[in-house]
């Protein structure tokens, strides 16, 4: 555990909210059915995917169209209102990679999406763990992706 926590410290968290005018179950849906997500992480990478059983517990893999990506765990499932990952390693053609020094420094990050629905009303928070050298290109780019998701659910 002291070992993840002195890899942690390279990294800043990062929170982003969006309020949408909508209820949660149709929230969620604009984020993690399959459609949905491909457009909401365009913002990331196009042509963005997973492949997941999407069990808490399990692996997810996060994928570009040429199968590179990482791998992560779903930590904490529970549909409407959480999904969080812990971050693993590299992915390359579509296969999990040993840790290297590159992906050792992020390994153990976490993304993680709560929604708090009031009123038919839902804030989306995600809190991120970011190497520094990232920070400028989430600040731009999860706000696009979050955009989307508002589109999606409200439409």
């Amino acid at each position: 555990m002291l070992t993840l926590i002195i890899k942690l410290r390279n990294m800043k968290k990062l929170t982003f909210e969006i309020e949408i005018n909508a209820p949660a179950n149709k929230v969620w849906n604009a984020m993690w059915e399959e459609e949905n997500y491909k457009k909401w992480t365009s913002a990331f990478c196009e042509g963005s995917t997973t492949k997941s059983n999407w069990k808490q517990g399990e692996r997810i893999h996060f994928l570009d169209p040429n199968g590179n990506g990482m791998y992560s765990e779903i930590t904490t499932l529970v549909p409407n209102e959480k999904m969080f990952f812990t971050h693993i390693g590299n992915l390359k053609n579509f296969i999990e990679q040993p840790l290297d020094d590159e992906s050792k420094s992020w390994s153990g990050a976490i993304e993680n999406y709560s929604l708090d629905e009031e009123n038919g009303k839902t804030k989306i928070s995600v809190v991120i763990d970011v190497l520094e050298k990232y920070i400028e290109y989430y600040n731009t780019t999860f706000g696009l992706g979050l955009a989307i998701i508002k589109e999606i659910a409200e439409n």
